[in-house]
């Protein structure tokens, strides 16, 4: 059964940094593409950023370009995001998600598991 649990969330400055983890566990994820989403109150599931577990081909969405990166560290099947220059507007539950392969635009790909969400809140 896969599981991915997100921690890391909590409240921060305007320009004020986070990493959000995502452990990944019950099965091997060679293959898989590993996304991060969010969703603000009122608004609707947003991609953010992904990244290809075998290779590390990453993609993100033109609002946390230059200020977002996405990682993973194989030994310990977890997944990060690093947020830096955070923003007001970037406040919303953050969420891991897993699709069993990879696509040259991975907004497009299902994705097949979720994690339960971890709250960031930017402050102005």
């Amino acid at each position: 059964q896969v599981q991915l649990v997100e921690s890391g969330g909590g409240l921060v400055q305007a320009g004020g940094s986070l990493r959000l983890s995502c452990a990944a566990s019950g099965r091997t994820f060679s293959g898989y593409t590993m996304g991060w989403f969010r969703q603000a109150p009122g608004n609707e599931r947003e991609f953010v950023a992904a990244i290809r577990w075998s290779g590390g081909n990453t993609y993100y969405v033109d609002s946390v370009k230059g200020r977002f990166t996405i990682s993973l560290d194989n030994a310990k099947n977890t997944v990060y995001l690093q947020m830096n220059s955070l923003k007001p507007e970037d406040t919303a539950v953050y969420y891991c998600a897993a699709a069993r392969y990879w696509v040259p635009d991975p907004t497009r790909v299902r994705y097949d598991y979720w994690g339960q969400g971890t709250q960031v809140t930017v402050s102005a």
